[in-house]
């Protein structure tokens, strides 16, 4: 079976030669270049085209990051591996959107960067297990923020209006319940109707519902 060929980018020699010297004794990788900075890595990845990109993700001028977006850009079969020493949110973020197939911290061990590697020579995508979880509270958080600006055009009242509405209750119910008058019940549903670009009730209700506006009172 043919070894994975590795182009490590750092601009620091003895991390270099310290990943080189780690995947020289494993029988599945073989380091076949070397670069300092971004421009050298995207120019000897077109010269060379490795199967892995190991690369860190500050180097000196243009970022590794920038780096990784190009080359994926410009060969989409090679997959780039970003290493970082800090799990800085924006960093992994970007990372990310560049397109890297993954994103290390450098203080892995030498038996988790062989085995993170092996998981993207098979095509798989990972993530250092120390950034995994801020990529979930980061999703998360998206999520929760576009189901609040869901609401955001609607009042507190007009929320609770459609909250009863999302339960089945009838305008007499509604008007009962919140202390108004059946045609202000009425107004308020209308409104609501309108703002949210729903047709009827249960459009509106199904709107609700869809989007947690009970997490949002």
């Amino acid at each position: 079976m043919a070894k994975m060929r590795i182009v490590l980018v750092d601009d620091h020699e003895v991390v270099r030669l310290g990943i080189k010297a780690l995947l020289d004794q494993s029988s599945q990788f073989e380091v076949v270049g070397e670069a300092s900075n971004a421009k050298e890595a995207i120019e000897l990845t077109g010269k060379i085209r490795p199967d892995i990109v190991l690369m860190d993700i500050r180097l000196p001028g243009v970022s590794g990051i920038d780096a990784c977006e190009e080359i994926v850009q410009m060969y989409p079969d090679i997959r780039v591996v970003m290493l970082t020493s800090y799990a800085e949110d924006e960093m992994l973020f970007s990372a990310i959107r560049a397109g890297a197939s993954g994103y290390l911290l450098k203080q892995i061990s030498s038996e988790d960067l062989i085995r993170s590697l092996e998981q993207v020579s098979r095509g798989d995508a990972l993530l250092d297990p120390l950034v995994t979880q801020r990529v979930f509270q980061e999703v998360r958080r998206a999520v929760k923020e576009e189901e609040a600006s869901a609401f955001a055009i609607l009042s507190q009242q007009e929320k609770h209006v459609l909250i009863l509405v999302s339960e089945g209750k009838t305008n007499r119910e509604i008007a009962k319940s919140l202390f108004l008058g059946e045609g202000t019940v009425r107004n308020y549903v209308s409104s609501i109707l309108s703002k949210l670009g729903t047709s009827n009730r249960a459009e509106a209700a199904a709107y609700a519902v869809e989007h947690n506006l009970k997490d949002y009172l």
